[in-house]
């Protein structure tokens, strides 16, 4: 399965976290030599105070347990 593919189904498993407190997560792309996934928070994630640790904290750690060569997950907007 290609990169992308990759990342953006692991995005779909952690989605449902997000939608249970009115948030989302979109993908946006991969660069830096495929290592860093950009992504953006949607609802009520969007500028929330706790988004850098949702991204940090939890969908990063999800990306980079499943794909290893995934070195950060940023937020693009």
């Amino acid at each position: 399965m290609e990169l992308t593919e990759r990342v953006k189904s692991v995005i779909e498993e952690v989605r449902p976290a997000l939608e249970a407190d009115g948030g989302g997560i979109e993908f946006v792309d991969i660069i830096e030599d495929n290592t860093v996934v950009l992504v953006n928070l949607t609802g009520a994630c969007h500028g929330c105070p706790m988004s850098t640790m949702t991204i940090k904290g939890f969908v990063e750690q999800r990306v980079k347990e499943k794909i290893p060569e995934i070195k950060e997950v940023r937020l693009a907007n």
